[in-house]
């Protein structure tokens, strides 16, 4: 089967010289879903005829030293095929969505010029959406305007930054949720720094990825079976070290914006005394269970993509992804 599938993909993936699109899978999906593995898998399947490059789309694995809780692949894994995005900068360095759909375009373009397909898989939608359709051009980060609007929301108490945004830009306050500062920070930053608001800002286009001719593959496993394994892998890296690692960098970077990740936040309230081993592993795996909703209605708003509902893993998955990866190429054909 995956033989016959590769003389289809080899007839649409063109040449590095080729003004036609290039050939790029998506994988996405909730955590502990197993899109690592499916990525693994689908880029083993496709070598030697044309071989794959992973393309990690996860806003914590892009830094260094974090890496029980980013669950990252493991150095066996990226031996076996080549990752990129991954361990690209230091946790107290600022990195954005913008940061990672720059250099996530530079890769998949080096890819394609050797010949290969570009695999991104991961579970940030903001980067996955950033990357595929652009950002706005809007103002650089501001950090003395973003220190002025926390001391503000300090002094007036919850709710301030919000009920600000809805004088400024009703439209953006009314998608962003009350308690999501970075959000509200960063949409009255546009705002103020161009006297514009930024819903304004969005409508006047963005700056879409080109060149790539994209095929959709999501993992929605049952919800019971997701959120066990969600349990024991939250629970997995307290007893792989997560406390001790989240010591370690505290000492060396001091309480960065990304140990605010998910683990490592419970694993420094336990470390301030403000929780005991039980109850920070227990807030952890809500934590992640949490996100895996929000990250299954984000994938969900995404129209191109095709579902699987399997983890990544079972042994049934790598044939069901092929099959829907040739019928979207056989849709895309007829289409042209």
């Amino acid at each position: 089967m995956v033989s016959g599938w590769l003389v289809a993909l080899v007839v649409v993936h063109p040449t590095p010289d080729s003004r036609s699109e290039s050939l790029a899978l998506v994988v996405a999906g909730p955590t502990a879903s197993g899109k690592t593995s499916l990525a693994l898998t689908l880029a083993l399947a496709l070598a030697p005829g044309l071989p794959a490059e992973i393309v990690s789309c996860d806003s914590v694995a892009v830094y260094r030293g974090l890496e029980i809780g980013s669950a990252k692949p493991t150095a066996d894994q990226r031996n076996s095929v080549p990752h990129h995005l991954i361990d690209v900068t230091d946790p107290d360095s600022s990195f954005s969505a913008g940061d990672y759909a720059r250099l996530a375009r530079v890769a998949m373009q080096a890819i394609a010029a050797r010949g290969a397909v570009p695999i991104i898989t991961g579970g940030t939608g903001l980067y996955l959406r950033a990357l595929v359709q652009g950002l706005f051009a809007g103002p650089q980060r501001n950090d003395d305007l973003r220190q002025r609007l926390a001391r503000r929301q300090a002094q007036h108490g919850p709710g301030w930054l919000h009920r600000l945004l809805q004088r400024l830009d009703p439209v953006a306050a009314a998608r962003i949720h009350a308690n999501d500062t970075p959000k509200l920070i960063r949409a009255l930053e546009v705002t103020l720094a161009t006297r514009r608001p930024m819903t304004t800002q969005l409508a006047d286009g963005r700056d879409p990825l080109t060149g790539f001719r994209l095929l959709w593959i999501g993992l929605d496993p049952p919800r019971p079976a997701l959120y066990a394994r969600i349990n024991a892998r939250a629970a997995q890296m307290f007893d792989d070290g997560l406390v001790a690692e989240t010591e370690s960098l505290l000492a060396r970077y001091g309480p960065v914006r990304a140990l605010d990740a998910l683990g490592y936040r419970q694993a420094q309230a336990l470390l301030r005394g403000e929780l005991a081993l039980p109850q920070a592993i227990a807030a952890a795996q809500q934590g992640h269970r949490n996100y895996a909703k929000r990250q299954i209605t984000w994938f969900r708003r995404e129209p191109q993509m095709h579902w699987i509902h399997a983890f990544g893993d079972d042994p049934q998955t790598l044939s069901e992804a092929l099959a829907q990866i040739q019928l979207q190429l056989q849709s895309q054909s007829r289409s042209e």
